[in-house]
């Protein structure tokens, strides 16, 4: 097998573990009332007992940055697997082509998954969630092109405004 299959299929196999990931955490076995279940006697043995309303706040806190934490790594995959797979003329690290298909590819995954769990009796889709995965796909879409080429770009440096490692 030639480095650059050997490169996309590595690629592809991260992004479809991370895909299998988001299917298993869609399914009732991490359910609110489940991840409730094991956060609430994890976090009072680290801070001692909290208050139900409390916990509450929390565990909706900690199950949303899963969302963006989630869905943002997928988009980087994603990216990082397309970017293997379609060749751009003049584009070694980065083009809107990579970025637009990762974006709508995660977008469509949230929206598939909260289409599934709309199904689940112990789960509810929500359309703020496939929102909130999209605009996680959209900010790390946005920090690799600022990584990548952004601050790099002849376009973007001026004598004013030096670039992040100068």
């Amino acid at each position: 097998m030639s480095l650059a299959r050997n490169q996309a299929f590595k690629a592809w196999i991260a992004a479809a573990l991370w895909l299998g990931l988001i299917a298993v955490e869609s399914t009732s076995l991490l359910s609110t009332a489940n991840t409730g279940r094991i956060l609430y006697p994890l976090l009072t043995f680290f801070f001692g007992p909290l208050d139900p309303v409390k916990f509450a706040y929390w565990h909706h806190l900690l199950r949303k940055a899963g969302h963006v934490i989630g869905y943002g790594m997928l988009s980087f995959l994603l990216f990082r697997a397309w970017r293997t797979t379609l060749p751009v003329a003049n584009a070694a690290r980065w083009s809107w082509k990579w970025c637009r298909t990762a974006l709508v590819m995660t977008a469509l995954v949230a929206a598939l998954d909260e289409w599934h769990q709309s199904f689940l009796p112990s789960r509810t889709g929500k359309f703020g969630d496939v929102v909130l995965d999209t605009v996680a796909a959209l900010t790390v879409q946005l920090l690799i092109f600022w990584l990548l080429k952004g601050w790099r770009s002849e376009d973007l440096r001026s004598p004013t405004y030096p670039t992040p490692f100068q």
